[in-house]
């Protein structure tokens, strides 16, 4: 294999680990920074090792993702270029060496953080039943999206040794069906019901109704949380209320929000408030 092939196998394993989506593993950090532990170097180690055990946990998933459905995206006009499998970038086999290296990084992480590995042990179980077998149930496979981010702050109380808020647990879970909600409806929009054999089970209507209640519920339980246990933090609830209505505007106007990632990433406004509430939470718990 020539030096440009041996370059493109490269690219083509960090592509198919989707380091852009390790964005959705700063919910790790949740915990660091609700207790105002983020200037202690101890606790912010410990959280940082918890976040890159999760980004070698999640790019696992995606490894067994598309393994699982080479053959589907290999249908499918944008997935067919996209993703490294299914565009012949990427051999199987390469893929297989590639998982069975970040099953050892979890393992070996183990010995550093034993209850952290748990809940990634645990978020990869939830993702294999997801992968071959949830995602093609209607409302749990929602739900198994949005667990996911819930087991994100779990790791991170865990590598803390900190009990976290049941306010933090809900509103975790509502904020990730909101996303999720609004991921199933733009793909419904956009490429339709014959992308994902679930939303045949599922309305523009329905999702959007959903997608509603979980926004209210974010909005409702972050409010409570911060007005029971962190009084000091109010000041960051309108920057909450902007993000979620700016991201509204980004699928309704923009006809983003298909990847949270990617609205988040390229929307500066949106990036911005994120931003501008973490330097508030962090000021406001100093």
């Amino acid at each position: 294999m020539t030096f440009q092939g041996y370059k493109s196998v490269l690219l083509g394993l960090i592509k198919l680990m989707r380091p852009k989506q390790w964005v959705k593993n700063a919910f790790v950090l949740a915990p660091l920074l609700f207790i105002g532990a983020f200037l202690d170097q101890p606790s912010l180690i410990k959280a940082l090792v918890a976040f890159g055990l999760f980004c070698v946990a999640s790019s696992a998933t995606y490894i067994v993702n598309d393994i699982h459905d080479i053959e589907h995206d290999r249908k499918h006009p944008k997935k067919l270029l996209t993703r490294p499998l299914a565009s012949g970038q990427v051999k199987i086999l390469h893929a297989i060496i590639l998982l069975l290296s970040l099953y050892l990084i979890l393992a070996l992480g183990y010995f550093q953080e034993p209850k952290v590995v748990l809940v990634t042990i645990g978020y990869l179980g939830l993702n294999l039943a997801y992968t071959f077998a949830l995602k093609h149930k209607p409302v749990i496979d929602i739900f198994c999206i949005a667990l996911g981010f819930v087991l994100r702050v779990y790791a991170g109380a865990m590598a803390l040794a900190v009990p976290v808020s049941s306010w933090m647990f809900v509103t975790t879970l509502c904020l990730a069906l909101y996303l999720a909600a609004i991921k199933r409806r733009q793909e419904l929009l956009k490429i339709g019901s014959n992308s994902r054999k679930v939303l045949a089970h599922y309305s523009v209507e329905l999702v959007d109704r959903y997608a509603q209640m979980a926004a209210i519920g974010a909005l409702l339980f972050y409010s409570l949380f911060v007005m029971t246990a962190r009084p000091e933090m109010v000041i960051t609830i309108p920057f909450v209320l902007y993000g979620l209505f700016r991201y509204w505007f980004i699928v309704e106007t923009l006809e983003g929000g298909e990847s949270p990632t990617d609205a988040l990433l390229f929307d500066w406004q949106l990036l911005l408030t994120v931003i501008i509430w973490v330097g508030v939470c962090m000021w406001a718990l100093i």
